[in-house]
């Protein structure tokens, strides 16, 4: 596949995902679910197990596949499981997922990325490969703070010398404060909207 068929396909991808995500929220603030938690919980089975598990694996698949977008999803673990097991459950499927999309990176290198973030996001980043240093300090930087190109970046990290074990450990300790202040923010803002549209 081309890198501009691949591009393509990604994009109608994520269209369709970002209009599931929002006829999904209003068919779910008709039903009440973000008023009543416990119905919430129930998307995504009671099992104490079972839930935690199949949510993990949307998270790890929303990164590598953006079939809906991040936030939102960070938003929705917390809801569904509370503000700490739902910020552990998040945590934990976006780190892997990032590593996931780090080894698809070095496996298929820059077609592959091309295909998956587009050129202009590619080139606006591709600079910062130039010093491996100072890409190991930038990406750091980058993946702590909630504003950044995250999955790109995870991607064309896979070009550069970057160890797998310093990749997972940048992703380990710099994650957390932007997985939290998504939920957080999303959260709160989705308790606005709620009661905007109620």
């Amino acid at each position: 596949m081309s890198v501009a068929a691949s591009r393509k396909l990604i994009n109608a991808i994520s269209i369709i995902g970002v209009g599931i995500s929002l006829a999904l929220t209003i068919y779910f603030i008709n039903l009440g679910v973000f008023k009543d938690i416990n119905a919430l919980r129930g998307l995504v089975g009671t099992n104490t197990i079972l839930g935690p598990l199949i949510f993990m694996s949307l998270q790890i698949l929303q990164v590598v596949i953006p079939i809906i977008p991040g936030g939102v999803s960070n938003a929705a673990g917390v809801l569904i499981f509370g503000p700490m097991m739902g910020f552990v459950y998040n945590y934990l499927g976006i780190c892997i997922g990032s590593v996931i999309i780090f080894l698809l990176g070095r496996r298929y290198g820059k077609k592959f990325i091309l295909g998956m973030i587009g050129e202009k996001t590619y080139n606006r980043y591709i600079g910062w490969l130039d010093n491996q240093k100072r890409f190991d300090k930038l990406f750091a930087l980058a993946i702590f703070l909630p504003v950044a190109p995250d999955d790109a970046l995870c991607l064309m990290a896979g070009l550069t010398n970057i160890s797998l074990k310093k990749f997972t450990l940048i992703i380990l300790l710099a994650k957390p404060m932007s997985t939290f202040l998504y939920s957080m923010a999303l959260i709160y803002g989705g308790t606005f909207l709620s009661g905007f549209l109620g």
